[in-house]
């Protein structure tokens, strides 16, 4: 199986510049935020997750390729290579994730991760699939509370359900927040049945309009192509994680994998707790992996 990264560097003046250019102001959220812990990504992935065999990084130019990436083991994935001329440039990682499919190589069992997702214990295959099939613990919500992200969630839940011939219900259906293992034929199934219709949902930014990839997990689960197993996943959330914990979570780990969230917070605070992130992950991963130079 493969993995797929999403990946931004905010800081990087090109992409600033282009995001001026078509948004008409400047990228000041959280969401283009890098925290500089790639490296321990990909060092979690190489010891962790030694059955993966490619690894893909997505970026919107050559600009945001780190100097210390290794070209000969990690394969590099421009937005232009797998999204319409029609739909770039984009800032969106929902739209971006409407695409992942399309990239030449890809195998049929992928792992989708954001770069706020770290490997921090052996993991096995059936930890992500069985039999052809994907994981997925699924829960029911009723309702979005007008936040962005239940909307497009919500949003994709109906989009996969008339896809799939399944009736709406008055709950939606809402993946385990961790990686996503997902299948590329029942991506591109979706998509032939509904390309059209996925293309009207992306957009530049994030908008009410927006699915995510929660709509080929909920596709697959609709049809039948997943098996009911939570991931071993600690969510952490940068807004309530003191340095203590946050250190104790990655080098002392309880579960296989974190979600490491960010949230919008003082310069301070972030000094701090970035200071913290990167000396905990130097402890639990010193070595540079063969994804980096």
């Amino acid at each position: 199986m493969d993995i797929v990264i999403t990946y931004v560097n905010g800081q990087d003046p090109e992409w600033q510049s282009d995001y001026v250019n078509c948004v008409g102001k400047r990228a000041l959220t959280k969401r283009y935020r890098d925290w500089g812990t790639l490296p321990y990504l990909l060092r979690g992935i190489e010891e962790c997750m030694p059955f993966v065999e490619k690894v893909f990084l997505v970026v919107a130019r050559e600009s945001q390729i780190p100097a210390w990436i290794n070209h000969d083991i990690v394969h590099i994935v421009f937005h232009q290579d797998i999204i319409p001329p029609q739909c770039l440039p984009t800032f969106n990682s929902t739209a971006i994730e409407m695409f992942m499919h399309k990239i030449e190589g890809l195998s049929e069992e992928f792992i989708y991760f954001n770069d706020d997702f770290f490997p921090l214990m052996p993991c096995q295959p059936t930890d992500f699939f069985r039999e052809g099939r994907a994981a997925a613990s699924m829960k029911y919500h009723l309702f979005t509370f007008k936040n962005l992200f239940r909307v497009q969630t919500k949003r994709s839940d109906r989009f996969a359900r008339k896809a799939a011939g399944v009736s709406s219900k008055f709950f939606y259906v809402r993946p385990q927040h961790t990686c996503a293992p997902m299948l590329r034929s029942v991506c591109a199934e979706l998509y032939e049945k509904s390309g059209s219709t996925i293309l009207a949902t992306v957009t530049p930014v994030r908008t009410r309009r927006n699915c995510n990839q929660y709509v080929f997990t909920d596709y697959a689960f609709f049809t039948g192509r997943t098996f009911q197993q939570r991931i071993s996943n600690k969510h952490i959330s940068l807004s309530i994680a003191t340095p203590q914990k946050l250190e104790e979570s990655i080098v002392h780990p309880t579960r296989k994998l974190a979600c490491i969230n960010d949230v919008n917070m003082q310069e301070e605070k972030f000094q701090r707790l970035y200071a913290c992130l990167h000396s905990a992950f130097q402890t639990r991963y010193p070595n540079k992996s063969r994804f980096e130079l």
